[in-house]
């Protein structure tokens, strides 16, 4: 069959394919991300704290904030309908609330891990526990928010605080454990202080260039060609268009918290040797003695599970699980396999500990 200028349908429909896949690529996937109802109960600087909205019967009286990382995007955890762990908690009769770090402008660069841990998160702890109602909370962190939750669980270790849990969280970043992550950020090739005094903040590209040479076909390749198979199969999915459109939206982080993760995390490794300081403050593992749920993925580039494992030999929590899933960074909180895997195994956790 041919269509009005004599070419096969076919053979034009070809040509949209191609023309679709040109247009992705040129301009980045598009898709409405991000789509479960929330209200923004509280803002400090560039961060939001909103709290999200659901016809769900609230069965658990108590709130969980989530913690994201400062290089992406947090709506991860609100990919779009049916592909949202946020969904299926509201869905589960949790009450949830959500930091989202936002994106800092050049007046941030000064930034750093005190102003996160000491300042904000206190705050918006406050915050949800006024909205709530309740007197305890579950904080959840996920990437480098598990390493600033575990932070803040350290250092605010007392009621209010009743749950913690870590997701693919690195805590113990000693150059054999964090394979070419170490190498990455070793001495050897990065200067944290040259970078600030170039850029103030670490541009997104810069920023996310590390993760990215992890896996450099997958990263700058794969996603393309998985693009192309999809388009000439059928058509690109909704939940490919919103990860390419996660996956290219990196943030800048502020020079003086990228200073930090660089120098006191990768190159010294404090955290685990007990020698952090935010403020004159020791952050202190051990004084963390709430249950904690501590997941991690086994096929995870990003964060490997000897990176995460070491946490638990270091808190003084006596209720604490660790879970290896057979996942990776993202497919942790998205997709079939966190649809199956995580998101269950973190609600049956919570429910008990949620009353």
């Amino acid at each position: 069959m041919a269509n009005e200028n004599g070419a096969p349908a076919d053979l034009w429909g070809l040509f949209d394919k191609y023309a679709e896949g040109v247009k992705t690529i040129v301009e980045g996937a598009q898709a409405d991300t991000g789509q479960t109802p929330k209200e923004v109960i509280w803002t400090k600087n560039k961060a939001k704290l909103y709290h999200y909205q659901s016809q769900a019967e609230k069965k658990h009286p108590v709130p969980v904030l989530l913690i994201y990382a400062l290089v992406n995007r947090s709506y991860i955890l609100d990919l779009i309908p049916g592909n949202s762990f946020v969904e299926y908690l509201l869905n589960e009769g949790f009450d949830v609330y959500m930091l989202d770090w936002g994106v800092p402008g050049r007046e941030d660069k000064d930034l750093s891990f005190e102003n996160y841990v000491l300042d904000y998160m206190p705050r918006a702890v406050k915050k949800v526990l006024r909205n709530s109602g309740a007197e305890e909370f579950t904080l959840f962190g996920y990437c480098m928010g598990g390493t600033m939750a575990a932070m803040y669980a350290a250092l605010f270790p007392d009621k209010p605080l009743k749950n913690l849990v870590l997701l693919a969280a690195p805590i113990d970043f000693a150059p054999e454990k964090s394979d070419l992550y170490g190498l990455w950020f070793s001495d050897r090739y990065q200067d944290p202080d040259l970078i600030m005094e170039t850029f103030g903040n670490v541009p997104a590209p810069l920023a996310y260039a590390g993760t990215a040479t992890l896996r450099p076909v997958d990263n700058y390749v794969g996603a393309y060609v998985t693009m192309w198979d999809l388009l000439m199969k059928e058509n690109l999915t909704e939940g490919w268009r919103a990860m390419n459109k996660w996956a290219n939206e990196p943030v800048p982080v502020p020079g003086a918290a990228f200073k930090q993760w660089v120098v006191d995390f990768y190159q010294q490794n404090k955290l685990v040797k007990g020698e952090l300081m935010l403020r004159g403050r020791r952050v202190d593992l051990s004084n963390i003695e709430c249950p904690v749920l501590n997941l991690t993925g086994e096929k995870d580039h990003l964060v490997f599970c000897g990176q995460a494992e070491p946490v638990m030999d270091l808190i003084g929590s006596e209720d604490k699980e660790f879970v290896v899933l057979d996942a990776g960074h993202v497919g942790l909180v998205m997709g079939r396999s966190a649809k199956k895997d995580l998101w269950p195994q973190v609600s049956n956790w919570l429910e008990p500990r949620s009353e």
